[in-house]
Order: structure tokens, then C-alpha cells, then sequence
């Protein structure tokens, strides 16, 4: 059993897709990051960063409980776990590694500077507006051309593409015009006709 801290913003979002794809028993533990849950000691007990989302497997590597925090190590410990969706080839496994990657240090970062300028700063402030916008456009532009010629990010379906999801599907909070990146508007609808990404993405806490 692995204990899922979890709220429903894109970050948990991908722990969530990554434990119904790879058919994990988890437990949802609701952190209402509105009410500073995030901030109470037993949770930063788990998460010392406190941020969302946290796991704490029961059955770990030594036998005993262990606590994991960071999304993307999440997804890394899961996929080494199960040996699912997180190749051993080094070379395949570095493909999944470098989008990974790329979406914990460039489009989750930027792409929530958006939705904060965007939606949710009390002032609205339109160099940073247009500076997280443009930002945006340039990573969906990667994104798009790296699609080009294949369904998923690094070639096999992976927990790159778990990671990366999320984010892209609050798209009308960040100025985006999917029909400017056909190929991540394919992406976008063949993951989300996955029938484990639809059942983790109706999580109610």
C-alpha cells in the first residue's frame, strides 16, 4: 500500500496518473493546500519542501516504510519499483530522463509563473504577463516539435509523459491556442483517452 498526499493540482495529478497506470494500491491522504495543510509538521515530516505531492510506501526497498518527495523522484521510485514505463536501457532510460527533466525544471515552473500572473496575482502585471506567456509559447513549441513523428515524448509511453500531461491541461489558463501545436493537441487527446489517466484525473479530495 502507498499513502498518496495528495491535492488535485498538476503536480499531484502526475503521482496519481503514474500509481493507476502502474496498478498500485495507494490511499488518498487529502493536503488542502488552500488551508495550509502543506504546512502542518506531520506532513513536513514527509515533505520537508512542503509542496504537494508526498508518498510514503509501506513496502520499501529496505523492507520498511519510506518517504518520497518531489514529483518527478516520485515518478522515478514508482517507475524503478514496478519496472514499468521507466526503461533500463541507458539509452532509452536517458530520453525519459532528459523530458522529465525538462518538464520539472522548465514547463512546470513556467507555465505556474503563468497561471499565477495570469489568474490569480491580485495585481495584474503585464511585463510578467508577457514574459510567462511568451515562455509558454516557446516550451509548447518544443514540446510540439518533438512530437513530431511519434505519440509519446521519448518514443515509448513513460512517466515523462505522465509528468508532462498535467500541465498542459489547464492550457486556457496560459494564453495557449492549442490549434497552433497540432501535434500537442494529439497528445493531448490520445493521453487523456487513457483509461487510467481519465480514472486519476476524476479524483475528488
Amino acid at each position: 500500500m502507498i499513502d498518496l498526499y495528495y491535492w488535485g493540482t498538476p503536480n499531484g495529478h502526475k503521482v496519481a496518473i503514474a500509481l493507476e497506470e502502474m496498478a498500485l494500491d495507494y490511499k488518498i491522504y487529502p493536503i488542502n493546500i488552500m488551508e495550509n495543510d502543506q504546512f502542518q509538521a506531520d506532513f513536513l515530516k514527509i515533505s520537508p519542501n512542503n509542496k504537494i505531492p508526498a508518498i510514503v510506501d509501506q513496502q520499501g526497498p529496505r523492507g520498511e516504510p519510506i518517504s518520497i518527495f518531489e514529483s518527478g523522484a516520485i515518478l522515478q521510485y514508482l517507475g524503478r519499483k514496478t519496472g514499468m514505463f521507466y526503461p533500463s536501457d541507458e539509452q532509452e532510460r536517458v530520453e525519459v530522463e532528459q523530458w522529465l527533466m525538462w518538464q520539472m525544471g522548465g514547463l512546470g515552473p513556467m507555465l505556474g509563473q503563468n497561471h499565477h500572473f495570469n489568474k490569480f496575482a491580485a495585481e495584474k502585471i503585464p511585463y510578467a504577463i508577457d514574459r510567462y506567456v511568451s515562455e509558454s509559447k516557446r516550451l509548447y513549441g518544443v514540446l510540439n516539435k518533438q512530437l513530431i513523428g511519434q505519440k509519446y515524448v521519448a518514443g515509448a509511453y513513460s512517466i515523462a509523459d505522465m509528468a508532462i500531461l498535467p500541465w498542459l491541461l489547464r492550457h486556457d489558463w496560459q494564453s495557449i491556442q492549442l490549434e497552433d501545436y497540432p501535434h500537442v493537441q494529439d497528445y493531448i487527446e490520445r493521453l487523456t483517452a487513457r483509461s487510467a489517466v481519465q480514472k486519476a484525473l476524476s479524483i475528488q479530495v
